[in-house]
């Protein structure tokens, strides 16, 4: 049985195995002629079938079952008889975002615009409808020749199967886009075969008396504006604290080898960090640290959090590339590399941001400065934003 969804077997009667579809549902066809390389032809008999689950998951029989099958077809499987999602997804991303923001509308007459978009914003994110992908079943019918993402889509099944709660902002994995797209391209198959009528879209118009919902019940439960007050967003809630402490907030990217690393600063003292293979979970995961932390001497003693290792506040260290280089010297490792990410402007108001890199018996770390006027200022800044990374790390 699903561990996501137990009951999700027995009505789509799929195979145990989340990964594949049983041989017996889509039977191929290739003709003597064709390319061993394209994708297999599915006879309409079989697509049928293949469509019949598919069509019970969402409570919506289709007038025109080819809709369905474009919107879970990806490029990769295209042909010059079949097209992929993406033209669907187009359309269903508009669409699930209107037919949100009427939702929310009505519901919270008394919200301001901003939290009525904090609202939509959450409940069609890519981590909410890709795990509705999931938690569905949709992503086993989803059409694909991409092996790494079949890699990827398992990892993050895998992943969200182990959620005891909501997650409102990514959980361990980040969730793979195409999951989210094929969402929104089956919101707009829905949509376009119901002839662009928004609310049937929404709401099952025909079961008058149970409401049972079409796409509404597939994003239930609903983020609502308490689940968001209980889990605010980590990178939104740090700033703010800050902000009314008067203190500036700073996250740094780095890399070490294959793996992300976020730094976050309070008036240019390192606080936290958190790492991933993802950049934007390792912010996240370096946000939630710091908050942890802070949640320990904010309001009374976020002073106390002021070290600055000499820096006076500031990232930046004087005379930063020279003593990069004599670090280097002293660790045995090679000589840092610079190079100008960033040369825009015209003569008179040149901007640039410059990146180092050292290798290390670890992996090699990297890091950006900030922007600046010279070229010399921005290796600097890059230089300086390295020190503090590898002192952050122990390396010094």
């Amino acid at each position: 049985m699903n561990a996501i969804d137990p009951q999700l077997n027995i009505l789509t009667n799929r195979c145990t195995d989340l990964y594949t579809l049983p041989p017996t549902t889509i039977t191929t066809t290739t003709s003597s002629s064709s390319s061993s390389s394209s994708p297999p032809s599915i006879t309409y008999a079989d697509m049928a079938s293949w469509i019949r689950p598919v069509e019970e998951i969402l409570d919506h029989s289709f007038k025109n079952k080819t809709l369905l099958e474009e919107a879970l077809t990806h490029s990769s499987f295209i042909s010059e008889s079949r097209k992929s999602y993406q033209r669907l997804e187009f359309i269903g991303d508009a669409a699930l975002g209107l037919a949100f923001s009427n939702h929310v509308y009505l519901i919270y007459p008394d919200l301001d615009p901003g939290q009525l978009s904090l609202l939509r914003a959450a409940n069609i994110s890519t981590e909410k409808l890709a795990r509705v992908a999931v938690r569905h079943g949709l992503y086993r019918f989803l059409r694909h020749n991409a092996a790494s993402l079949r890699n990827k889509i398992k990892d993050f099944v895998d992943a969200v199967s182990m959620e005891d709660d909501m997650v409102v902002y990514g959980g361990s994995i980040k969730a793979p886009k195409i999951l989210a797209d094929i969402v929104e391209s089956v919101a707009a198959a829905i949509y376009v075969d119901v002839n662009f009528d928004l609310q049937k879209l929404w709401v099952n118009s025909s079961l008058v008396v149970l409401y049972l919902k079409t796409f509404r019940r597939l994003l239930e439960p609903i983020i609502t504006l308490e689940d968001l007050q209980q889990q605010p967003q980590p990178v939104t809630m740090l700033f703010e604290l800050c902000q009314k402490q008067g203190k500036q907030v700073d996250i740094k990217h780095w890399r070490n080898g294959a793996k992300n690393i976020a730094s976050v600063y309070v008036d240019g003292a390192f606080v936290a960090s958190g790492s991933s293979e993802q950049k934007e979970i390792a912010k996240l995961n370096a946000a939630k640290q710091a908050l942890l932390k802070l949640s320990k001497s904010i309001p009374t003693n976020i002073g106390m959090l002021g070290y600055s290792l000499g820096l006076n506040g500031s990232f930046e260290i004087e005379g930063a590339k020279q003593k990069l280089h004599e670090l280097c010297c002293k660790k045995k490792w090679p000589k840092a590399t610079y190079s100008t990410e960033k040369d825009e402007g015209p003569a008179h108001d040149k901007k640039y941001v410059s990146s180092v890199q050292i290798a290390t018996v670890d992996g090699v770390f990297y890091m950006e400065g900030d922007e600046k006027s010279r070229v010399k200022d921005a290796e600097n800044s890059a230089a300086s934003f390295l020190i503090r990374a590898l002192q952050e790390s122990n390396y010094l």
